[in-house]
């Protein structure tokens, strides 16, 4: 029990004075820039260090430069629900757009004092004794080592950004130029040239149609089908100047414009039911458009899959399947067995000789720390999910104190609308840190049984999903038939109303030494009643216009349109 030490407090009112909030986050892509957001928005006494490896912000957006590089989601919907943008070129930007778009959000709020940029964490270590995560960062450029400590650590370092060399043997041994997708420099050069491309996932759908026009001949490797889906939301289009025009001058416009094209994105989770009705229409009408538009009976026995659509991530493909039948693109199914000094030998002997050989075979997608995380047991969080990334809701994982993730292992990364769950996962641990400061709290640890419940719920109800079909994908990373790791067990929205209230229950809190938890209730004053100016009568109100409980209610009313809600509901009883 703790003793009733005051240490100063009884002379405040509520919640003062707060401790200084110490926090680092690990990444400045667009999770990492809205935590520096929302931190400096929610918080006044706060230390804050970001730590990005690149050159820059924006993460992936950054980082990714291939030709044909875009977003697969419309940019009225890949933006923060607050911040929107009136003068996007398209109705799907480029990556050098939406990487504009979260450098403008940085500097617009002077999120790049909390940057620093080419400084990749290498360690981090929870210290019990004082309750500190012990965080370790090297300067890519100068390799200077700088050490620092904080109260919690936030890992927004992504999941799509550890990019990995297909599993080829001899790949080494090419001589021609070899370049992987996410790391795309200045020096590659495709003109003229005879080009391999291997894999068929997002980047390579986006490549292909890109080059094909510059490239002399173009050879696509593809192991595996794949459904190849329209866009999602809305189809493609170039906004003129008018249209641009308009949403500037009419944000009424813009916003109804931009909640329809979320309509239209979190309409697709039906259809990832298995067996369901509307995964059946979206089979007929995927089936039949890639049919129309690859017009190649051969092709279409071996690109359209026998799974169900959605076991792997959907992709608009823009003029991919047409271009699979130019001229110039010789494509090829199977395995690839090697590769020669020349090019690339298949599974039926067939070497392929190519100038330059692009791999677009993706990412590290187990969700295992970049660098060594210890927590209270002194075993790395990577070997501890080297079978299986079991982690709490996206966000958290046992014995790792004080210790968030953005887009951890089930984060909805392809059920529904994105950005907005990042906003609700940031939002939580606001909470989080907001109780922390507050309440004289040492350390939060999720419970052992709250994440082995979780993971139990999850894989049952995953059992029911088209996901966990045996199909390759990175939602199992990279497996057949593993488990489901990279979505969550339910929509989008299903996922903002579960981290609406934490379950502060699924938590141990432990408290600063000889102080009294109720400590900061202080000296019996409001803060309202306590500062100069403060308004003792904020609660008086002309009508009720409080949150309603999103669980009970299909959407949150007050005021008249409650009352009549519940005039409604008292009618109907009687």
């Amino acid at each position: 029990m703790a003793s009733g030490g005051q240490n100063g407090r009884s002379t405040e009112p509520i919640f003062e004075p707060l401790r200084k909030l110490k926090v680092v986050c690990v990444g400045a892509g667009a999770s990492g820039l809205l935590l520096t957001y929302k931190i400096q928005r929610h918080f006044s006494d706060f230390d804050l260090q970001v730590f990005e490896k690149n050159a820059d912000v924006g993460g992936t957006w950054f980082e990714n430069r291939y030709p044909g590089c875009a977003c697969d989601v419309p940019s009225h919907s890949y933006t923060w629900s607050f911040e929107p943008k009136t003068d996007w070129s398209a109705s799907y930007a480029t990556a050098k757009e939406i990487y504009q778009y979260f450098k403008d959000f940085s500097t617009r709020y002077g999120l790049d004092r909390f940057i620093k940029v080419n400084n990749k964490v290498i360690a981090a270590t929870w210290d019990k004794s004082i309750a500190k995560w012990r965080v370790k960062a090297e300067n890519t450029i100068t390799k200077e080592i700088t050490e620092t400590s904080c109260h919690i650590l936030v890992n927004a370092g992504g999941i799509l950004n550890a990019w990995q060399w297909p599993a080829v043997p001899g790949l080494k041994d090419y001589k021609g130029q070899l370049v992987h997708s996410a790391a795309w420099g200045e020096d590659v050069d495709i003109k003229g040239k005879v080009v391999g491309l291997i894999g068929n996932g997002s980047s390579g759908i986006q490549i292909l149609p890109s080059i094909k026009n510059e490239v002399k001949h173009l050879v696509t490797f593809i192991r595996e089908a794949t459904w190849i889906s329209p866009p999602f939301g809305q189809g493609y289009e170039e906004y003129t100047d008018e249209d641009r025009d308009r949403f500037a001058r009419d944000p009424e416009y813009h916003l109804q414009t931009r909640r329809e094209i979320e309509k239209g994105i979190s309409g697709v989770f039906a259809q990832f039911y298995a067996g369901s009705e509307a995964q059946a229409k979206s089979r007929q009408y995927m089936q039949s458009l890639m049919e129309a538009r690859l017009a190649n009976k051969d092709l279409e026995k071996l690109l359209i899959p026998s799974w169900s659509v959605g076991c792997r991530r959907l992709t608009p493909g823009v003029d991919y399947l047409e271009s699979l039948t130019a001229p110039n693109v010789t494509t090829v199914f199977g395995n690839i067995t090697h590769c020669t000094e020349a090019g690339v030998v298949c599974e039926t002997g067939d070497e392929y000789p190519v100038d330059v050989l692009i791999c677009a075979t993706g990412f590290d997608t187990t969700y295992r720390p970049r660098f060594p995380l210890l927590g209270t047991t002194k075993t790395p969080l990577s070997d501890e999910w080297k079978e299986e990334p079991a982690g709490y809701m996206g966000l958290a994982v046992n014995n790792y104190p004080n210790y968030f993730m953005t887009l951890g292992p089930n984060s909805p990364i392809g059920n529904g609308p994105l950005l907005i769950c990042v906003e609700a996962e940031v939002d939580y641990m606001i909470k989080f840190m907001s109780k922390f400061q507050k309440e004289n709290i040492r350390s939060f640890d999720v419970k052992a049984e709250a994440v082995a419940d979780f993971n139990e719920w999850k894989d049952a109800f995953m059992s029911n999903m088209v996901w966990t079909e045996e199909c390759r994908s990175w939602y199992k990373a990279g497996s057949i038939s593993g488990k489901v790791a990279a979505l969550w067990p339910g929509s989008s929205l299903h996922f903002l109303e579960t981290l609406e209230s934490p379950r502060w229950e699924d938590w141990n809190f432990s408290y600063m030494p000889n102080r009294n938890r109720f400590e900061y209730l202080g000296n019996g004053h409001s803060s309202a009643e306590a500062r100069p100016g403060g308004d003792p009568s904020y609660y008086i109100r002309n009508k009720d216009d409080s949150p309603i409980d999103v669980c009970l209610n299909s959407k949150k009313a007050g005021g008249n349109e409650l009352k009549t809600g519940l005039e409604n509901r008292a009618r109907n009883k009687t």
